[in-house]
Parts: structure tokens; C-alpha cells; sequence
């Protein structure tokens, strides 16, 4: 996020203070809607300062809102869109009405479901949008047809299709048996970009039909627990996973402080010495380890009961 003591677009902060969108934001200042310090502005580029008293049609510019996330469970027949000109149910027909402008993060198609995440920044969406972020978009998709495990695997290395080339892909069956003909089947795809409709056009090239395709995960969040139609913000917990160093650092989030190591008191290192010896933390972990396997193993090969001997 860029701090609000730098110069910044004048679009740019209106779409900040959730207004409307920045293209909404460059056409409001082309019609002369927009005033800085009572100069109307009607020319795009224009740059202001946060000490600037800006006013669209003679009212106060509010201050920019603080970023904040939300989960959607998106329903399948609902477009990803504010605004519908075929009059299909939309994303703003889940939104509360009287709540922050959201912007969706990614797109799921008309006939897709599942997670979707939402801002009130355009700067932390476009963020969290982009590949180099490295939040993995989770799907679980319905197909039917027939494909090896063998070609699931080749998508690791990437492909091209019609011209476009598709970055690595993590595909494989949920379950191992081989679905009988005329069965459908359920596969995962694990991928970290977002192109158009990727899934389905990737299974096609792969002589599958997708009959249902599920968003579970993007990044760190979860679909788990979410109705169909519900929208929740983020928990601050949620909120530090989603918002890592790749992508928080950039966007002026806060870090944890790095705590500081007590210097040792006197004295210490003279009676750690004269402590008996423990043993070391990777034999304990591997003891640890055998106990649990052997539990584990225990668990699942119960011995048969002794029988008493006859007497």
C-alpha cells in the first residue's frame, strides 16, 4: 500500500477512499465532478498530497479505509461482476448493500463455485492477483472421461495451448481406483496463476468434460465452513497467513518485532555446567518418532488375545 505522506494519482486516492473504482475515478475527474483545494481538476495524471483538501460534487473525499479481506462462498449461476448487463445474478446481489465497494480477488467463471476472496483495496488486490505472490489456488473438479496418472503428471512441467503457455500445474485423481465408463471423476489442480478459465480449458486439452469445478483454497484460506452465499472477514490470524512476507512487506502491512535475547545472567554458563547432560533434541525427536509409528502400527495390526493354556 503506498503510504498516504507520498504523492499519489488523483484517481488513485479517490478509489482508495472506496468511492468507485479508478477507471469510475478517471471519468468522474474528465467531467469536472472532482475539486483539489476548490481548483476544479478535468485533466487525468493530476498528483495529490495527503495535506490536499479534495471534494467530489462539493463534498468531502473521505479518508482511505483500512484494508481489510473477506471470504465468499460463491455460489455456481452467479457472475463475478458488479454489474450484469444480461440481468444474471451477480456478486453484488450477495454483497450487503450498505457495506465497503469490494473488489473480487481472481474471477470464477458463471458455472464455477467455491472460495473467492474480496478487498477494499485495489492495491492489496492486484497484489494478491499476481502469480509472483505465490498463493497456490486450490480446485476440485468433476470431470469425465478418461486420463492417466502419467499425463496428470507431465502438467508439473507446464504446457501450451493454442499459443498460450500455462505454468506448472499440480494434478492428481482423489482416489486411485479407475472409474468405470460413463463415471465421472473427481481430480485436484494445485496451481499459482490465474488465467482465464485455465482449468477447464487445461482438462479439454486432456480429453476431459468438467461438470463441476470447486475453488477450496486460495493461499492459506480455506473454503471450510463457508455456506453457500456467506461472506466473512478475515480473522487477524487469517489476515497475518494470507498477507506473508512476499506480499505484506510490500504493501506496508505491519511486521512482528524480532524479540531480543536476555543477555545470560552471571553465573549461568558456571551452573548449566554443572546441570546433568540432556540428551539432544534429534534423538529425542527421533524416539518421539518411533513411539508414534509404533503406536500407530499398533493401531492398525492389534495382536490376537492369548488363549490359556489347556490343562
Amino acid at each position: 500500500m503506498e503510504p498516504l505522506l507520498t504523492d499519489t494519482r488523483l484517481a488513485k486516492r479517490i478509489a482508495r477512499a472506496g468511492l468507485c473504482s479508478r477507471r469510475d475515478a478517471e471519468a468522474w475527474i474528465a467531467a469536472g465532478r472532482v475539486a483539489v483545494n476548490g481548483q476544479v481538476v478535468s485533466t487525468q495524471g493530476v498528483r495529490v498530497h495527503a495535506s490536499d483538501r479534495i471534494e467530489v460534487d462539493g463534498l468531502a473525499l473521505p479518508a482511505p479505509a483500512k484494508a481489510q479481506v473477506w471470504a465468499l462462498h460463491k455460489p455456481r449461476g452467479v457472475v463475478v461482476t458488479a454489474k450484469d448487463p444480461q440481468g444474471r445474478r451477480s456478486l453484488a446481489d450477495l454483497l450487503p448493500k450498505a457495506g465497503p465497494r469490494l473488489m473480487p480477488v481472481g474471477r470464477l467463471d458463471i458455472n464455477s463455485e467455491g472460495l473467492i476472496l474480496l478487498t477494499n483495496d485495489g492495491e492489496l488486490k492486484r497484489r494478491l492477483e499476481l502469480p509472483e505472490t505465490g498463493l497456490e489456488r486450490r480446485y476440485r473438479v468433476r470431470v469425465y472421461g478418461q486420463v492417466s496418472d502419467k499425463a496428470l503428471a507431465a502438467l508439473r512441467e507446464g504446457l501450451e495451448i493454442d499459443g498460450l503457455r500455462y505454468g506448472a500445474i499440480t494434478a492428481f485423481p482423489e482416489r486411485q481406483d479407475t472409474p468405470a465408463a460413463g463415471q465421472n471423476r473427481w481430480l485436484r489442480f494445485y496451481l499459482k496463476e490465474g488465467k482465464n478459465r485455465e482449468v477447464r480449458k487445461v482438462c479439454a486439452h486432456l480429453g476431459l468434460a468438467v461438470n463441476r469445478l470447486v475453488r477450496i483454497a486460495y493461499g492459506p484460506i480455506r473454503l471450510d465452513g463457508l455456506a453457500k452465499g456467506q461472506l466473512e472477514p478475515l480473522t487477524a490470524r487469517q489476515l497475518r497467513e494470507l498477507m506473508g512476507e512476499d506480499v505484506g512487506a510490500k504493501q506496508g502491512w505491519a511486521r512482528a518485532k524480532p524479540k531480543r535475547r536476555k543477555p545470560p545472567r552471571p553465573g549461568a554458563a558456571k551452573a548449566s555446567a554443572l546441570q546433568a547432560p540432556q540428551a539432544p533434541r534429534k534423538a529425542q525427536t527421533e524416539a518421539q518418532t518411533e513411539a508414534q509409528t509404533h503406536a500407530r502400527a499398533k493401531t492398525l495390526h492389534p495382536s490376537r488375545p492369548r488363549t490359556p493354556p489347556k490343562r
